[in-house]
C-alpha cells in the first residue's frame, strides 16, 4: 500500500475492520452456525483483543503521550463504554455481542437495531485506533486490525439473527450495516487526519481511550457470553489467540 497516500489507508483499514461487522451478519442473516462454533471465535478474538490491548494500543500510548496521557484516556475510554452500554441495556441492546444467537433471536425489531447501534459504538473508537497507529509512518497496526476483525464477527452475527427473527428484509438489515461499515471506515480516516494533526498527548490518549472502551466492552460482553457457551474451553482458546497475536505483535 505504499503507493497509496496515509489518509486513504486509514479509510481502507477501517473499511476492512468494519466489513467484518458485515460478514458476520452475512453469515447471520444467511446460514445456521452452530453456536459452539461462534462462540469458539469469539474466544479467539478476546484472547486477541488482551493481546493487543496489552502490547499494542496501550504501548503506543504510553510511548506517545506518557502515564498520566495513557492513563487518563483508558479511564476516559472505558467510562464512555460503560456508560453508553448502560443506556443501551435499558433500550434492549442487552448481549448485543452474543454469538448464540438464543439471545438475540428474542429480541424484537427496535432491541435488534438498538443492538446495531451498539456496534456503531464500538466500531467509532476502534477504528480511530486504527488511523492513529498509521501516525508513526511504520504502517497499520495490523494485530489491532485483527483483533477488531475477529471480534466484530459474532457482533454482526447475533444481531442480523435477531433482526431476520423480527421479519426484517435483507435490504433492511444490510442497509444497516453498510452504513455502520462506511462509518468505522469515516472514523478511521478522522483518527489519522484530525487527531493526527494534534500533539502526542493528545494522540496517546485518544489511542488509550480506544483501548479503554475495548477493554470494558470484553470484560462486560465478550468474556461471559464465550464461557456461558463453551465453558472451561474459553480460556484455552483465549489463549491461543493471545499467543498468536503477542508473535505477530513481535513478528510483523
Amino acid at each position: 500500500m505504499e503507493l497509496i497516500s496515509l489518509p486513504v489507508q486509514a479509510a481502507l483499514w477501517g473499511l476492512v475492520a468494519g466489513g467484518a461487522l458485515l460478514v458476520g451478519a452475512s453469515i447471520g442473516y444467511f446460514l445456521r452456525l452452530p453456536a459452539i462454533v461462534a462462540s469458539s471465535v469469539m474466544a479467539f478474538g478476546i484472547g486477541v483483543l488482551i493481546s493487543a490491548l496489552a502490547f499494542d494500543l496501550m504501548d503506543e500510548a504510553f510511548a506517545l503521550g506518557g502515564i498520566w496521557a495513557a492513563v487518563t484516556g483508558f479511564a476516559l475510554g472505558g467510562t464512555l463504554y460503560a456508560l453508553a452500554g448502560a443506556a443501551l441495556a435499558r433500550s434492549g441492546a442487552r448481549g448485543r455481542k452474543l454469538s448464540g444467537g438464543a439471545s438475540a433471536t428474542s429480541q424484537s425489531a427496535a432491541a435488534s437495531l438498538a443492538i446495531a447501534v451498539g456496534s456503531l459504538l464500538d466500531g467509532i473508537p476502534e477504528s480511530g485506533a486504527i488511523g492513529v497507529s498509521l501516525l508513526d509512518g511504520e504502517g497499520v497496526a495490523l494485530v489491532t486490525v485483527l483483533a477488531i476483525v475477529v471480534s466484530n464477527i459474532p457482533e454482526g452475527l447475533s444481531s442480523s439473527m435477531g433482526m431476520k427473527k423480527a421479519g426484517k428484509s435483507a435490504t433492511y438489515v444490510f442497509s444497516i450495516w453498510i452504513t455502520i461499515t462506511l462509518v468505522c471506515s469515516l472514523s478511521a480516516w478522522l483518527g489519522y487526519m484530525v487527531i493526527g494533526q494534534m500533539g502526542p498527548a493528545v494522540i496517546g490518549a485518544a489511542t488509550a481511550c480506544a483501548a479503554g472502551a475495548i477493554f470494558v466492552m470484553l470484560i462486560d460482553t465478550m468474556i461471559p457470553e464465550a464461557f456461558d457457551e463453551i465453558h472451561s474451553w474459553s480460556g484455552p482458546i483465549a489463549g491461543i489467540g493471545f499467543v498468536l497475536a503477542f508473535a505477530a505483535s513481535r513478528l510483523l
